[in-house]
């Protein structure tokens, strides 16, 4: 069933492991714009199984279009999602920012089960923003990731790992980089 394009769209925000708390641009979102945080069963011991799982009851039970705001654990959960689910289409594009590798060695064994990412082209529009000198991925892989996910890449400059400790407060910046995925171009008509 396709979603209403008439209905409202949801921005759903996909938070890492542990969460994002209050100063994270993704909280300080959830407050100025009302966008609704996908909640997790766990946030430490994150299984990507049960996180796949419910963003799929989350974009299913969702009255409209779905744009999702991602950020480190929440793009590598976006793409393996994306890799298995047939709703995709419910989903007008995603900003991905800052993606955790998790097949670094240390990753790997802090967030099992998460390796290998899935690198197939993402069935939606996205763009991927990543710092130069993020301490959980560096620049070379995620231009890699953008370049797989079919995703426009964005190089944020030095700014960590784009998160709370980042200073980045209400991030405009990248706010301006998610507006164009809730409302894409529209089609311009020509007169003869």
């Amino acid at each position: 069933m396709n979603p209403d394009s008439a209905a409202p769209i949801s921005i759903f925000l996909l938070p890492g492991w542990q969460n994002s708390g209050p100063g994270h641009w993704q909280t300080r979102w959830e407050a100025l714009h009302g966008d609704h945080r996908i909640e997790q069963h766990d946030w430490t011991r994150p299984l990507r199984g049960d996180w796949c799982a419910r963003l799929e009851e989350a974009v299913l039970a969702a009255p409209g279009p779905v744009v999702l705001a991602a950020h480190s654990l929440g793009c590598i959960l976006t793409a393996a999602w994306a890799a298995h689910s047939r709703h995709t289409s419910r989903v007008q594009g995603a900003l991905l920012v800052a993606p955790g590798d998790v097949e670094r060695e240390s990753l790997r064994h802090q967030i099992p089960g998460w390796a290998p990412i899935a690198r197939r082209a993402l069935p939606f529009p996205a763009v991927l923003v990543s710092s130069t000198n993020d301490p959980y991925c560096d620049a070379d892989k995620a231009r890699d990731l953008a370049r797989h996910w079919g995703a426009r890449f964005v190089d944020a400059g030095a700014r960590g790992h784009l998160n709370a400790d980042s200073g980045l407060g209400d991030w405009p910046e990248g706010r301006a980089l998610l507006d164009p995925l809730i409302r894409p171009p529209q089609p311009t008509s020509s007169s003869c």
